[in-house]
C-alpha cells in the first residue's frame, strides 16, 4: 500500500511538472518579447530626449525604466523555472539576471547624466534581453 501511495504521487508530481513546460517555456517568450517591446520603446524615447530633451519623454522613457525592471525580473524568474522543470540550460536565467542587475545601473547612470556608461549599457541590456529572446524561439527548446 505504501508503496502505490509513493508512485502516485510521483506520478502527480510529474504530471503536474510536465504540464508546467509549456507554460512555463510561453512566459519566458511572452516576458522576452515585452522586453523586446519595451526596449524599442526606451530607443523611441531616448532618441526624442537627446536632440530636443522634452519633460514628456523623460517621463516615458523613466517609466520605461521601470518596466524595464519589472519584465527583466520575471523573466529571470520565469527561465529559472523552465531550466528546473525541464532540467535545461541555465544561461537564459543567467543572462536575464544579468539585465535585470544592469537594468538599475542603467537607471542610476541615466539619473546622473552619466552617458558614458548609460549608452553601451543599453547596448548590453539589448544583447542580453535578444539572446535569451532568440533562445526561447530556437528549435532545441522543448516545451
Amino acid at each position: 500500500m505504501t508503496h502505490s501511495t509513493q508512485t502516485g504521487g510521483t506520478t502527480n508530481r510529474a504530471s503536474r511538472s510536465a504540464g508546467a513546460g509549456p507554460a512555463t517555456l510561453r512566459a519566458v517568450q511572452v516576458l522576452a518579447v515585452l522586453s523586446v517591446l519595451n526596449l524599442v520603446c526606451q530607443y523611441v524615447t531616448a532618441g526624442q530626449l537627446l536632440p530636443r530633451g522634452g519633460h514628456t519623454a523623460l517621463g516615458l522613457h523613466a517609466t520605461g525604466a521601470i518596466v524595464m525592471h519589472v519584465l527583466t525580473g520575471l523573466l529571470t524568474v520565469a527561465a529559472a523555472l523552465y531550466a528546473r522543470t525541464h532540467r535545461g540550460p541555465w544561461w537564459p536565467a543567467v543572462v536575464a539576471a544579468v539585465v535585470f542587475v544592469l537594468s538599475f545601473v542603467q537607471a542610476y547612470a541615466g539619473d546622473h547624466g552619466i552617458l558614458s556608461v548609460h549608452v553601451p549599457g543599453a547596448l548590453l541590456v539589448t544583447v542580453g534581453i535578444v539572446w535569451v529572446t532568440a533562445w526561447s524561439f530556437s528549435r532545441g527548446v522543448r516545451p
